[in-house]
Protein backbone atom coordinates (compact mmCIF):
# COMPACT_ATOMS: atom_id res chain seq x y z
CA UNK A 1 0.00 0.00 0.00
CA UNK A 2 1.38 3.43 -0.85
CA UNK A 3 2.21 5.51 2.18
CA UNK A 4 2.26 8.72 0.17
CA UNK A 5 -0.03 9.95 -2.57
CA UNK A 6 1.29 12.74 -4.77
CA UNK A 7 3.79 13.67 -2.06
CA UNK A 8 1.25 13.80 0.77
CA UNK A 9 0.88 11.21 3.55
CA UNK A 10 -1.80 8.79 2.34
CA UNK A 11 -3.63 9.08 5.67
CA UNK A 12 -4.59 12.73 5.15
CA UNK A 13 -6.31 11.76 1.88
CA UNK A 14 -7.73 8.35 2.79
CA UNK A 15 -9.36 9.71 5.93
CA UNK A 16 -11.85 11.56 3.71
CA UNK A 17 -13.04 8.26 2.28
CA UNK A 18 -13.68 6.89 5.78
CA UNK A 19 -15.35 10.09 6.99
CA UNK A 20 -17.87 9.81 4.15
CA UNK A 21 -18.17 6.03 3.74
CA UNK A 22 -18.74 5.00 7.37
CA UNK A 23 -21.65 7.41 8.03
CA UNK A 24 -23.25 6.70 4.63
CA UNK A 25 -22.97 2.94 5.20
CA UNK A 26 -24.37 3.39 8.72
CA UNK A 27 -27.34 5.41 7.49
CA UNK A 28 -28.10 2.88 4.76
CA UNK A 29 -27.81 0.06 7.32
CA UNK A 30 -30.28 1.79 9.62
CA UNK A 31 -32.69 2.53 6.79
CA UNK A 32 -32.49 -1.03 5.44
CA UNK A 33 -33.02 -2.44 8.92
CA UNK A 34 -36.34 -0.64 9.38
CA UNK A 35 -37.74 -0.18 5.87
CA UNK A 36 -38.74 -2.93 3.46
CA UNK A 37 -38.75 -0.53 0.45
CA UNK A 38 -35.22 0.60 1.31
CA UNK A 39 -34.14 -3.05 1.68
CA UNK A 40 -35.48 -3.76 -1.80
CA UNK A 41 -34.00 -0.58 -3.27
CA UNK A 42 -30.53 -1.01 -1.77
CA UNK A 43 -30.40 -4.80 -1.90
CA UNK A 44 -26.88 -6.08 -1.57
CA UNK A 45 -25.61 -2.49 -1.87
CA UNK A 46 -25.93 -2.00 1.89
CA UNK A 47 -23.61 -4.88 2.76
CA UNK A 48 -21.24 -3.77 -0.01
CA UNK A 49 -21.08 -0.25 1.48
CA UNK A 50 -20.31 -1.76 4.88
CA UNK A 51 -17.67 -3.99 3.29
CA UNK A 52 -16.10 -0.91 1.72
CA UNK A 53 -15.96 0.75 5.14
CA UNK A 54 -14.54 -2.45 6.63
CA UNK A 55 -11.75 -2.44 4.05
CA UNK A 56 -10.98 1.28 4.26
CA UNK A 57 -10.76 1.59 8.05
CA UNK A 58 -7.67 -0.63 8.50
CA UNK A 59 -6.08 0.79 5.32
CA UNK A 60 -6.52 4.32 6.71
CA UNK A 61 -5.38 3.27 10.19
CA UNK A 62 -2.24 1.68 8.72
CA UNK A 63 -1.52 4.85 6.76
CA UNK A 64 -2.05 6.84 9.97
CA UNK A 65 0.51 4.73 11.81
CA UNK A 66 3.00 5.32 9.00
CA UNK A 67 2.24 9.05 9.16
CA UNK A 68 2.76 9.15 12.94
CA UNK A 69 6.06 7.28 12.58
CA UNK A 70 7.27 9.90 10.07
CA UNK A 71 6.14 13.01 11.99
CA UNK A 72 8.29 15.30 14.00
CA UNK A 73 8.84 13.22 17.18
CA UNK A 74 7.54 16.04 19.41
CA UNK A 75 4.29 16.22 17.43
CA UNK A 76 3.92 12.43 17.23
CA UNK A 77 4.28 12.17 21.01
CA UNK A 78 1.72 14.90 21.72
CA UNK A 79 -1.36 14.05 23.72
CA UNK A 80 -3.59 15.13 20.81
CA UNK A 81 -1.95 12.75 18.32
CA UNK A 82 -1.96 9.91 20.87
CA UNK A 83 -5.68 10.48 21.55
CA UNK A 84 -6.46 10.54 17.83
CA UNK A 85 -4.57 7.28 17.27
CA UNK A 86 -6.30 5.64 20.24
CA UNK A 87 -9.75 6.68 19.01
CA UNK A 88 -8.87 5.62 15.45
CA UNK A 89 -8.04 2.13 16.64
CA UNK A 90 -11.52 1.91 18.15
CA UNK A 91 -13.43 2.23 14.86
CA UNK A 92 -12.68 -1.21 13.43
CA UNK A 93 -14.92 -3.17 15.85
CA UNK A 94 -17.82 -0.87 14.95
CA UNK A 95 -17.44 -1.39 11.21
CA UNK A 96 -17.01 -5.14 11.66
CA UNK A 97 -20.33 -5.14 13.53
CA UNK A 98 -21.90 -2.98 10.81
CA UNK A 99 -20.81 -5.43 8.13
CA UNK A 100 -22.08 -8.47 10.01
CA UNK A 101 -25.40 -6.79 10.79
CA UNK A 102 -25.79 -5.54 7.23
CA UNK A 103 -25.57 -9.12 6.01
CA UNK A 104 -28.10 -10.17 8.67
CA UNK A 105 -30.47 -7.33 7.68
CA UNK A 106 -30.15 -8.25 4.01
CA UNK A 107 -30.63 -11.97 4.66
CA UNK A 108 -33.51 -11.61 7.12
CA UNK A 109 -35.16 -9.07 4.83
CA UNK A 110 -35.61 -11.86 2.33
CA UNK A 111 -37.41 -13.97 4.95
CA UNK A 112 -40.56 -13.38 6.95
CA UNK A 113 -39.12 -13.78 10.46
CA UNK A 114 -40.46 -10.51 11.86
CA UNK A 115 -39.20 -11.02 15.43
CA UNK A 116 -35.64 -11.64 14.28
CA UNK A 117 -35.86 -8.66 11.90
CA UNK A 118 -36.84 -6.35 14.75
CA UNK A 119 -34.06 -7.60 17.04
CA UNK A 120 -31.46 -7.18 14.29
CA UNK A 121 -32.89 -3.76 13.39
CA UNK A 122 -32.45 -2.57 16.98
CA UNK A 123 -28.85 -3.85 17.04
CA UNK A 124 -28.16 -2.34 13.61
CA UNK A 125 -29.47 1.03 14.79
CA UNK A 126 -27.26 1.01 17.88
CA UNK A 127 -24.19 -0.04 15.90
CA UNK A 128 -24.88 2.48 13.11
CA UNK A 129 -25.25 5.30 15.64
CA UNK A 130 -22.11 4.18 17.50
CA UNK A 131 -20.14 4.05 14.25
CA UNK A 132 -21.15 7.57 13.30
CA UNK A 133 -20.41 8.85 16.80
CA UNK A 134 -16.99 7.19 16.84
CA UNK A 135 -16.19 8.55 13.37
CA UNK A 136 -17.06 12.09 14.49
CA UNK A 137 -14.93 11.72 17.64
CA UNK A 138 -11.97 10.47 15.60
CA UNK A 139 -12.33 13.23 13.02
CA UNK A 140 -12.61 15.90 15.67
CA UNK A 141 -9.56 14.64 17.53
CA UNK A 142 -7.56 14.55 14.30
CA UNK A 143 -8.62 18.06 13.38
CA UNK A 144 -7.75 19.27 16.89
CA UNK A 145 -4.33 17.59 16.67
CA UNK A 146 -3.56 19.23 13.33
CA UNK A 147 -5.27 22.60 13.41
CA UNK A 148 -5.72 23.73 17.03
CA UNK A 149 -3.63 26.83 17.55
CA UNK A 150 -2.59 27.13 13.92
CA UNK A 151 -5.21 29.69 12.85
CA UNK A 152 -4.89 33.25 14.08
CA UNK A 153 -8.05 35.34 14.49
CA UNK A 154 -7.65 38.94 13.39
Amino acid sequence: MPTEINGLPAHVLLVHVVVVLVPVAALVLGAQAWSRPVRRWAGVGGPLLCLGALVMVPVTTHAGKWFRDHMNPDVAASAAVRRHAQLGNGLLPWVIAMFVLSIAVWWLGRKTQRTAQIAVAVLATVVAAGSIYQTVRIGDSGAQAVWKGSVVSK
